[in-house]
């Protein structure tokens, strides 16, 4: 069971976001995607024309978990700090579904973790025209 949406409503200083919680829940989504991901690939057959892959699938889950956990702190936010942490996960969800589309056509895993990178992804830029 998820919680994000409780704890965001009852936070006693949470300052409210059209898409907020939309967006951390797609962010810690996208990380847990993004490890299963790289673990898949590497259990693939040719796992040395996926190291571009992996690598972005661990580049994608440290960022998006850290974007989860900045957006999941409502005291004393410091915006600029959020706005460039956002940014920074939009890139890395771009990045990663690129190499992951790649792949998609004969790697079922791979088909996955982009669907989840552009969701985050849109998550993220809906969410930065807010903030």
């Amino acid at each position: 069971m998820v919680r994000t949406e409780e704890m965001i409503r009852t936070h006693p200083k949470t300052t409210r976001r059209e898409g907020l919680v939309e967006c951390i829940e797609a962010c810690y989504e996208c990380a847990q995607t993004c490890i299963a991901c790289a673990d898949a690939c590497l259990a693939e057959p040719n796992v040395e024309s996926l190291l571009r892959c992996i690598r972005l699938n661990q580049y994608c889950a440290a960022i998006c978990q850290a974007t989860g956990e900045v957006l999941s702190r409502q005291t004393e936010t410091e915006w600029g700090v959020v706005r460039a942490q956002v940014a920074a996960c939009i890139e890395a969800c771009r990045a990663c579904a690129g190499e992951c589309e790649i792949h998609a056509a004969h790697m079922q895993h791979c088909q996955v973790c982009a669907e989840a990178c552009r969701r985050c992804e849109d998550a993220c830029r809906r969410l930065l025209s807010q903030i």
